[in-house]
């Protein structure tokens, strides 16, 4: 790996959930610095990786800036507890604005597999499976199309990567990608980690909204 993506640093928010745990693992493992924006610090006590933890909340535009300070990459796997009220839009709102004041450009979060992007050609089965998910979670599912809708406004160089259902224990190594359609039905968080991490050096999905599955 060459010097200049050894000395990057990752601000990963999200970083206490599942999805948010391999990550660290697999930036690690890349030779990337990370710093973790955390609600609870106790939550990381057992983490054996040398990072930078950031106590904060992602909805605070303070907090963000605290953990942006030296970064060149900022990854969100920010997820909703059970009846919590949807806050995907406001932290990405938050990130982007804070990375404008940096001058960071590379951004990738994930999201749901029905989310919807006008470029999309989804077959039957997924568009029923979006409309589910907008009837059984509205305010979810209105709040990511927003957080969708913010970032295409965005001049950044931003990667929103959909997921199908996530299922611990079963990475493939082998992911399937589509711009057009979710390609399988289920996605490990240890194979989204290695997806995610790729993305950083990449450029062939900035201003695209990838379907990943295993």
């Amino acid at each position: 790996m060459n010097e200049v993506t050894i000395k990057k640093t990752i601000a990963i928010v999200g970083g206490t959930g599942k999805a948010g745990r391999f990550l660290i693992q697999k930036s690690i493992e890349n030779n990337y610095k990370v710093k973790v924006l955390v609600r609870n610090p106790e939550k990381m006590t057992n983490c054996k990786y040398d990072i930078d933890i950031v106590k904060g909340d992602a909805t605070d535009k303070d907090d963000i800036r605290n953990l942006l300070k030296d970064c060149n990459v900022v990854i969100s796997t920010v997820g909703q507890p059970p009846k919590a009220e949807p806050i995907y839009s406001i932290v990405t709102e938050n990130i982007l604005n804070v990375m404008k004041e940096n001058g960071i450009r590379r951004y990738i979060v994930v999201s749901g597999a029905p989310v919807n992007d006008p470029r999309d050609k989804k077959d039957v089965f997924n568009m029923i499976i979006a409309k589910m998910m907008r009837c059984f979670f509205p305010k979810m599912m209105i709040d990511k199309q927003k957080e969708l809708e913010i970032l295409m406004k965005s001049d950044l160089d931003w990667t929103l990567v959909r997921l199908p259902l996530v299922k611990e224990g079963f990475p493939v190594g082998k992911i399937k990608e589509s711009l057009e359609c979710v390609p399988g039905t289920k996605i490990d968080n240890m194979d989204i980690a290695d997806f995610l991490i790729d993305q950083i050096a990449k450029e062939e999905y900035i201003k695209c909204c990838p379907f990943i599955s295993g």
